[in-house]
């Protein structure tokens, strides 16, 4: 049992000491610390535990033998090296580490008591207490006292006090650690933000394994320092404190990483003297004995004890640390376990690396925190990449070879990746391990959205199907002769590798984009897709009778990839959709990039047309191939080769634009590759930019032949073929000017006639008129871009406000157009011009003639606002998207992205000030209603809105709100025959919090939340006549929604407002009591809420006591609120809003009834609200804690 300080005793003296020991690591006595004889007296009395500050040093050249305050060392070092603590050394690196424990372990030779304590303090202070350590000598060694010892061992609480006591044995000591209840366990040094945290795990992982190592050869095997230090490390770890936990769990498996160490030096020294034993026993075979065969059999016969000794160690504190803390609650703690358990197996494998202990590692794999997952991952990394370990492996290979396969699919992209660089080092050394099925199952991450992932597949892929020699291929290189022969060994050889990279896309089915498997192939089979020359000759020829040559669906696939091959070498592993990547190159990549482009410009500007002449007609294939164009540069190129080759490119790009049935991908492609050969000084410029002239001006004079022939007095009278050829020339003509300026040729002009017949007599197919209004939106912004070339003088520029007032009014009449394809180009078309018409004006210089304002009429205006609430902000069940709720899901999704491209670009005009503020209400009012589909847009543009004009946008706002419900208001009195689509008060208040939250700093926005609180009430109380009789105002209920925005008030604007308030209101309205006034009491207790909080309790105090009623459940604040599912703002208006439900007492109605409620105080009326919340929404608060 514990014996009572006071209480003297016969017992020896060192075993009746009492020590408080401070956390700073200071040992206190309870004699006189004067000096090393004053502390071998005898201790009376109580405990008196010395408190000094935790970052208290004390130096001191010289410390007696016995010091135990500081580990000061021995005799002579003690004179040379300055007196430190344990825990300062941590500051000092290793070498002072070494040390200042080597000095330790001489005090613990002669006074090994109080050097423990020095020690068991240092532990303390490194879980970061800041309180007292009390320790007393265990005075019993009987069997039948340790049950009553142990049952002394609690930890608890003393509310009184406010303390925390935790008393344990660390054998031969029991310990009492005292500390301050409000401590936060957050700052110990392990968790620590920044650098700091990281430094000391290090630091202190070093010291540990420091101590081990020093005392490996004496103090380890006494019996008496690693029994206490397991006891005190068992029993701290088992803490329900997390920094004691924490620390003491680090401290222990760092200490069982330490002894693995010694076992292993145990290990190898006893293997070297059973190999002296050995050769010592053959030397001496004919004598009858040896003595020094004798002391190796003794010595042998020692190391074995001592490695079992270490390992029984071991074993105890894995049962009693490892077993306890691996599924600790802290993810940190778990982490720490598993890494360290891995480091024991790789180090230690013929006690650690069995299937009981790998089980573990099993389990771990499964943890729900991303970080206790990797650590797994990353240790079974470094056990199979030793093939020495892997026969112990096959059990744990096999039960959970599924889960590691899974974890390719985890959603931490560095656990995925890890786990794929482990799956691929057990497919290259235990290649039986994975089926077939497996290993298809991993190719498919070559399409995955992480490139290092993507990459680490493709890897995989490329050695084993890809890198796999082709049959008979040694035997043809050896007989191969001559240059001619050696080619056509290296073209087999690749054909056969491109065949099993056309077998996996094609069979796989699971990505229709090439680009992504060239992405992933790129680092390791570069050699194959940049082999340009080999990939266009496997294309051009022509296969032998007797071989099978590329199907036309296999030679479709390898256009693309080597299309993607070029794109890749030219721009760098950028893919949308893709991350992961580097961001930015090094020298080394970028001359390798600038290299591939001058060989493949060098390879394609002479293979490509005739690639483009065998591929005649299959559109897909030359809309791919037109594509290398773009990646051409004119560096390295020699003029007398580069000519004739790109004129020959030309002939064949002209011929393929100029085909009539050419598809919009490949006028586009074209299109694309003319700008990149017509642009700049380079070679091949003086054939490209002639050619393009030439079709441009071909297809103009056709169509004025066309439009003379189908367009006669204003009526469009084209027949079906004609209409067909007018068309195909049409799209040319887009196609060119969306990559080229061809203001030159003067097409708006041309066009405009027709269009204006399309409109306004009809009989223009719809197909005619979408490409006329995109070639007209093309001709637009070519002029906007120019302007600075072309707006020499004014004359110009009302010329260019004219075609610009010309192209809104064509704009205005296709938006009532029948064809919802062409109502859509239009505003597209009207709402980017008038949008790039607004940036040119903001970016012109005032000094200098640039564009004259135009503003788009208030027809134009009604129109667009018309076609967004037609074909934008309507839901699935509107009859103008009701074939879309029909379609597949890749449909839906085509049209929400379409309905998201218009939304943006009408408010892209509200952006840019092109239309009034007011115009924006249109879209806000949907605001929570389209959340999913426009919540980012709409958010966008009120931020954006708010930059330009603060209380322009709150106006907005207000006048969205007002809107909603006047037409709420309208329908309930026309008893639910108004219009439909109307919104309800939820979802209206709903709106309202909504808008509440996007003013961030209340002061910021001071005068915004103002104007909204008092325009808002103007509104509800205008025309409201304050008489006894008067009836309350028709729109008082909105002031329920007003208060959404009270929480965004500053104090002194509350009472302003609330002044404002009852100014507006007559006297005998403010202590009303009917029902019909409870929205003012709800706006009124939002209003003073905040004060109460900052003592301003009056106010709140008369509300409380002149408004105390059980209300329906209905009219809560929170009734929809779903239990746990409640908001930073909803918790805020809990609080604020409570009290609008308490109990009334009508006996307190007086005629002044503030004068007697304003002696209430602020805390009494404080503690009844949050009684009432304790009654009514506790189960929410409790949620809303946790």
């Amino acid at each position: 049992m514990i014996p009572d300080p006071s209480t003297p005793t016969s017992r020896p003296l060192k075993h009746n000491e009492n020590y408080a020991i401070h956390s700073a690591g200071a040992v206190s006595h309870s004699g006189d610390e004067s000096g090393n004889e004053n502390r071998r007296k005898s201790a009376r009395g109580k405990k008196r535990p010395r408190m000094c500050s935790e970052n208290t040093t004390q130096a001191r050249g010289k410390a007696s033998p016995g010091s135990p305050g500081r580990a000061g060392g021995g005799g002579g070092r003690r004179g040379r090296v300055q007196a430190v603590s344990l825990f300062e050394v941590l500051t000092m690196g290793r070498d002072a580490m070494q040390t200042v424990i080597g000095d330790w372990i001489e005090t613990y030779a002669m006074d090994r008591d109080s050097a423990l304590l020095d020690l068991i303090s240092f532990f303390i202070q490194c879980s970061g207490c800041k309180g007292v350590v009390t320790a007393e000598m265990c005075q019993s060694n009987r069997v039948q006292d340790c049950g009553d010892i142990l049952s002394k061992m609690v930890e608890k609480v003393d509310e009184e006090s406010g303390l925390q006591y935790k008393k344990f044995m660390a054998f031969p000591w029991i310990l009492t650690v005292t500390w301050p209840m409000d401590m936060d366990c957050a700052e110990y040094p392990l968790i620590q933000p920044g650098p700091y945290g990281r430094w000391f795990h290090s630091e202190f992982g070093d010291f540990v394994s420091v101590l081990v190592s020093q005392c490996q050869h004496c103090v380890v095997f006494d019996g008496y320092l690693m029994n206490a230090l397991v006891s005190l490390l068992t029993e701290l770890s088992d803490s329900c404190v997390r920094a004691f936990r924490h620390t003491c769990t680090l401290a222990a498996v760092k200490i069982l990483s330490a002894l693995v160490a010694v076992a292993l030096s145990l290990s190898t020294v006893m293997e070297n003297t059973q190999k002296l034993h050995g050769v010592e026993r053959r030397k001496t075979s004919g004598r009858q004995g040896s003595p020094r065969l004798d002391r190796m059999k003794k010595k042998i016969a020692e190391l074995q004890e001592k490695r079992l000794e270490i390992e029984s160690i071991m074993d105890t504190i894995f049962k009693g640390v490892f077993l306890k803390r691996y599924r600790d609650v802290l993810p940190e703690i778990r982490s720490m376990c598993t890494e360290e358990l891995c480091l024991w197996m790789k180090l230690y494998s013929t006690a650690f690396l069995t299937d009981s202990y790998l089980k573990y590692i099993g389990w771990m794999m499964h943890d729900k925190i991303p970080e206790v997952r990797l650590k797994c991952v990353l240790g079974l990394q470094g056990l199979y990449g030793d093939p020495l370990l892997l026969t112990k492996l096959d059990l744990f290979t096999s039960r959970f070879k599924d889960r590691l396969i899974s974890m390719t699919l985890d959603r931490d992209n560095e656990v995925a990746l890890q786990a794929m660089k482990l799956l691929i080092l057990i497919s290259k050394s235990c290649e039986e391990v994975l089926e077939e099925g497996d290993y298809q199952q991993l190719y498919r991450f070559v399409f995955s959205s992480q490139r290092p992932l993507a990459a680490l597949a493709g890897e995989l892929l490329y050695s084993r199907l890809l890198n796999a020699p082709a049959p008979g291929s040694e035997g043809q290189e050896g007989a191969g002769e001559g240059e001619a022969r050696g080619q056509d060994v290296h073209t087999g050889r690749t054909l056969v590798r491109l065949r099993a990279l056309l077998s996996f896309y094609m069979q796989s089915e699971l990505h229709k984009h090439v680009v992504y498997l060239v992405d992933g192939l790129w680092d390791c089979a570069g050699d194959l897709l940049k082999d340009w020359p080999t990939l266009t000759h496997i294309l051009l020829q022509e296969a032998p009778p007797q071989c099978t040559g590329l199907t036309e669906a296999e030679q479709a696939v390898v256009v693309e990839v080597l299309v993607a091959s070029v794109r890749q070498a030219a721009e760098g592993p950028s893919l949308v959709g893709r991350s992961g990547g580097k961001k930015v190159s090094n020298a080394k990549e970028r001359k390798t990039q600038s290299d591939d482009c001058a060989k493949l410009t060098q390879q394609f500007l002479s293979a490509l047309p005739k690639l483009l002449s065998k591929f005649a007609g299959r559109w897909d294939a030359i809309a791919s191939l037109m594509k290398i164009p773009q990646f051409f540069v004119p560096e390295g190129l020699t003029a007398e080769n580069t000519q004739a080759a790109s004129e020959e490119l030309i002939r064949e790009m002209g011929a393929v634009v100029d085909h009539p049935s050419g598809p919009p991908a490949v006028l586009e492609a074209v299109s694309r590759a003319y700008l990149r050969l017509c642009g700049g000084d380079t070679a091949w410029h003086p054939a490209a930019r002639p050619a393009r002239d030439a079709l441009v001006q071909r297809w103009k004079d056709r169509l004025i032949s066309q439009l003379g022939v189908g367009l006669k007095e204003d009526t469009f009278c084209a027949d079906i073929d004609q209409t067909g050829e007018m068309l195909s020339t049409l799209r040319k003509l887009r196609a060119f000017y969306n990559c080229h300026d061809l203001s030159q040729w003067d097409l708006f002009e041309l066009l405009s006639p027709l269009l204006s017949v399309g409109c306004l007599q009809g009989g223009v197919p719809s197909e005619v008129i979408l490409e006329v209004l995109q070639c007209l939106f093309h001709a637009m912004l070519w002029n906007l871009h120019t302007s600075g070339r072309t707006l020499s003088s004014r004359d110009k520029a009302v010329a260019q406000r004219q075609q610009l007032s010309a192209f809104c009014e064509t704009s205005y009449r296709c938006l009532s157009h029948a064809d919802v394809a062409v109502k859509e180009q239009a505003f597209l078309g009207v709402c980017d011009v008038l949008a790039a018409h607004s940036y040119q004006l903001n970016v012109w210089e005032p000094a200098s003639c640039g564009p004259l304002l135009y503003t788009p009429g208030p027809r134009l205006q009604r129109a667009l606002q018309a076609f967004l609430l037609e074909q934008v902000l309507v839901g699935p069940d509107s009859d103008a998207h009701s074939r879309v709720c029909l379609a597949s899901e890749g449909e839906r999704q085509e049209d929400r992205q379409k309905r998201r491209t218009l939304l943006a670009a009408y408010c892209k005009l509200l952006v840019h000030g092109v239309l009034e503020m007011s115009n924006a209400s249109v879209v806000f009012t949907h605001y929570t209603k389209y959340y999913n589909d426009f919540g980012d847009i709409i958010k966008e543009t009120l931020y954006r809105t708010r930059q330009t004009d603060k209380i322009g946008s709150a106006r907005t706002l207000l006048l969205c709100l007002q809107e909603l419900y006047v037409r709420l208001k309208q329908e309930q009195r026309c008893g639910g025959g108004g219009p439909t689509g109307v919104q309800t008060f939820t979802s209206i208040k709903e709106l309202a919090r909504r808008f509440a939250l996007t003013f961030g700093d209340p002061a910021k926005f001071r005068e915004s939340v103002t104007m909204i609180h008092r325009s808002g009430i103007e509104f509800v109380f205008s025309g409201f006549v304050q008489a006894p009789d008067a009836a309350c105002p028709p729109y008082l209920t909105y002031l329920t929604i007003l208060s959404e925005f009270s929480s965004k008030l500053l104090k002194p604007d509350k009472k302003t407002l609330f002044c404002f308030l009852q100014r507006q209101t007559a006297d005998h309205v403010v202590h009303s009591r009917e029902d019909c006034w409870q929205p003012l009491v709800y706006y009124r207790a939002s209003l003073l809420a905040t004060a109460a909080a900052g003592g301003e309790g009056e106010d709140v105090a008369s509300y409380v006591s002149c408004d105390r009623r059980p209300h329906p459940p209905s009219r809560s604040p929170n009734v929809n609120k779903q239990q746990g599912q409640v908001s930073p703002v909803d918790s805020r208006s809990n609080r604020a809003s409570v009290s609008s439900s308490l109990p009334e007492d009508r006996s307190e109605a007086g005629p002044s009834p503030v004068a007697t409620e304003t002696q209430r105080t602020a805390a009494t009326v404080m503690e009844e609200l949050h009684h009432v919340m304790g009654k009514e929404t506790g189960d929410e608060l409790v949620e809303v804690d946790l």
